[in-house]
Formats: structure tokens, C-alpha cells, sequence
């Protein structure tokens, strides 16, 4: 099991990152380089709890589709996207919130576990942890901008 840690400090209140974290048009704009595009399930607004999306984007030159059930939800404080199916053998992101004195602190919580034994793991080690990173990074820096806007 593979876990990233982030988090991000963004100068808003707690309800508008929240509610920006569960947009799909906003998801959908902060992922230009990967081209992710909802096509099943809830496909625009704020998904809720018990509502599923199915993503579909380029990943090292393939053509991917993940889908993700809202499993917990508690507004504004967080929620937890977990993977329906996809590639992944297994795929849990938690997005907690919390309102501190000037800033909403924002925290991504991402434990998964990938397939294709040694193979998947040396993947994993030498590629993937790094680009999911790096991906949730852009993710919330999109989220930032808007949300401060």
C-alpha cells in the first residue's frame, strides 16, 4: 500500500474550497495535460455522496477509465472518493477540510495499491507515487487559484 500526504493552504472559506474539491467541470479543467473528461454517472456539478463518476484520460499514452463512488461525505469537513473500478487493485482518496484563522487547509490523503506484482511495484517506486503527486499537486493548485480568485 502506497499512501501521499498533501496539503495545501488556500486563502477561502472552508464551504467554497469544499465545494470546489467536488466540482467535476472544475476536476475536468485542472486535468488539461491528462485530457480527463467525465463520461458516466454524475458528469457535472458537485457529486454527493453515494453518486459515482467514471473518468476517462491519457495516462503515459494510454487511453484510462476510473471510477470512483463518493463512500463518506460530511460537509464542509471532508469526504472520500474510493475506486469502483480501474487499473488500480485498490484506490482511496480522502479530502478533509479544516477551517483555521485566515485559511482553509486543505488535505489529500491517497493510499492504492497497484497490480502487476514486482512489476507494478517497481512502476510504483520509480514512476507512478511521484506522478500521482504531482497530478493532485496541479489539482489543487487549480483549486487555489479559483478558490482565491
Amino acid at each position: 500500500m502506497t499512501t501521499i500526504h498533501l496539503k495545501t493552504y488556500i486563502k477561502a472559506p472552508i464551504l467554497t474550497v469544499f465545494d470546489l474539491s467536488r466540482d467535476i467541470s472544475v476536476h475536468e479543467s485542472s486535468t488539461k495535460n491528462t485530457r480527463e473528461k467525465a463520461i458516466a454517472g454524475r458528469t457535472s456539478g458537485k457529486i454527493n455522496l453515494g453518486e459515482t463518476v467514471t473518468w476517462r484520460a491519457k495516462h503515459f499514452g494510454i487511453y484510462l477509465k476510473h471510477t470512483s463512488l463518493i463512500s463518506e461525505l460530511k460537509s464542509p469537513i471532508f469526504f472520500v472518493d474510493e475506486m469502483v473500478a480501474g487499473v488500480f487493485k485498490s484506490f482511496r482518496h480522502e479530502h478533509i477540510f479544516e477551517e483555521t484563522k485566515n485559511n482553509t487547509e486543505m488535505t489529500d490523503i491517497l493510499r492504492y495499491e497497484v497490480p502487476f506484482g514486482i512489476f507494478g511495484q517497481l512502476f510504483n517506486y520509480f514512476i507512478l507515487k511521484r506522478y500521482l503527486a504531482k497530478f493532485l499537486l496541479e489539482r489543487n493548485k487549480h483549486i487555489k487559484k479559483k478558490a482565491e480568485m
